[in-house]
């Protein structure tokens, strides 16, 4: 719970942070977001629990990474991480789930999520800001990635890509776990 607690001040102060660099009302990151004003309110207050799709949502708008506003201040040159030690930013009703593990630093940043999609249950993904490229690798298992309606069989020890501003989806296939290493990279930040 404490974790949790200190999750959503991260969150909280992050966006706050964010909007205020963009310049932009609560009203006007709402709209271009398609956020509630209430449900903008509430995050900067560190009340709610914002869904993977809406922090996805104002990270696009606000032209940064997932990660940038769940992840507190730098912890230094090199970062290990336990990818059992974050917890999923979505899971599914059948125990599908995907955690985003790190984002790389720099001009043109990498997320890092690990992913765990069960047979039949899938993830529809709204499209990104212009400029997102997505990978996918699966590790075991298969899955149908479904790319602006064209579906795509992955199979375990196979690596697809796609630009990732249409709309798409990933489906576990077969009859056994999924599991895939997603990266999301993102365009150049402004110089």
């Amino acid at each position: 719970m404490a974790e949790t607690a200190a999750a959503l001040r991260t969150i909280a102060h992050n966006v706050r942070a964010a909007r205020t660099r963009a310049g932009l009302s609560l009203d006007e990151l709402g709209r271009r977001a398609q956020v509630s004003k209430g449900a903008l309110v509430a995050l900067e207050k560190a009340q709610g629990n914002p869904n993977l799709a809406t922090l996805v949502r104002l990270a696009d708008t606000l032209g940064i990474t997932v990660s940038a506003l769940m992840q507190g201040p730098p912890e230094g040159r090199v970062r290990v991480v336990d990818a059992d030690a974050v917890a999923p930013l979505w899971t599914g009703e059948r125990g599908s789930e995907a955690r985003l593990v790190l984002t790389t630093g720099g001009p043109a940043p990498v997320e890092v999520w690990r992913w765990r999609l069960e047979p039949g249950e899938e993830y529809p993904s709204h499209p990104h800001q212009a400029g997102v490229v997505e990978t996918v690798s699966v590790t075991s298992g298969r899955m149908t990635l479904v790319v602006d309606g064209a579906e795509h069989t992955v199979e375990a020890g196979r690596t697809a890509t796609f630009d990732g501003d249409t709309p798409h989806t990933y489906r576990g296939a077969g009859d056994r776990p999924c599991h895939l290493i997603m990266t999301v990279q993102l365009p150049p930040g402004p110089a």
